[in-house]
C-alpha cells in the first residue's frame, strides 16, 4: 500500500493521522492518533513509518517506547513485521522478480518503499524464514543475497 491507501487504511479504522513537526521520532501513536514527522522527505519514507504506526495499532498492547524488556521487543518486531507484509511481504519481492528488478534499488522503486526499508524488511525475513523460503511457484532465496527462482510442478500456499 501506498501513503495514500493507509491514509485511507487509517481512517477506515478510525485513527486520524497528522503532519507535524516531530523531532525525537519519525512516527507515534496514541490511542487513535497517529502523528506522522512532517519533513520526511519522500512519500515512500512516509509511508513506511505510517505503515509501522499501523502495525502497532494492530499489533501491540500499551506503551512500548521502553525496550528494555523483551514482551516490548517482540510487540515492537510483530508491528514491524506488519508493515514489512503490508508494505513488501513475499508477494512483492515476486512481483519485483516479475517485473525484472535487477537489484535491491529497482525493487525498492518498483515497491514504492525507501531502500533502508526493503532491508530490514528481507533481514526480518531473512531471520523469520532463513536462507530460503518457498512460496506458491517460487523459491526465494535471501542468502548469499536476494534472489527468486521459478518452481515447475504443484504450486505452494
Amino acid at each position: 500500500m501506498n501513503y495514500e491507501e493507509l491514509l485511507i487504511a487509517a481512517d477506515e479504522a478510525g485513527l486520524t493521522v497528522k503532519e507535524k513537526p516531530l523531532s525525537l521520532h519519525d512516527g507515534r501513536i496514541k490511542g487513535t492518533r497517529i502523528a506522522i514527522r512532517q519533513d520526511i522527505p519522500t512519500l515512500a519514507r512516509k509511508a513506511d513509518v505510517l505503515a509501522e504506526e499501523l502495525g502497532h495499532y494492530f499489533t501491540s498492547v500499551g506503551e512500548i517506547l521502553d525496550q528494555s524488556t523483551s514482551a516490548a521487543r517482540r510487540q515492537e518486531r510483530q508491528a514491524r513485521l506488519w508493515a514489512y507484509n503490508n508494505r513488501v511481504g513475499l508477494s512483492g519481492i515476486v512481483r519485483g522478480h516479475q517485473h525484472h528488478c535487477q537489484n535491491l534499488n529497482d525493487l525498492a522503486e518498483f515497491l514504492d518503499v525507501s531502500e533502508e526499508f526493503l532491508l530490514e524488511a528481507l533481514d526480518c525475513y531473512r531471520e523469520k524464514y532463513g536462507s530460503s523460503v518457498n512460496w506458491k511457484n517460487f523459491t526465494i532465496f535471501f542468502e548469499p543475497s536476494l534472489a527468486v527462482m521459478e518452481r515447475l510442478g504443484r504450486t505452494e500456499e
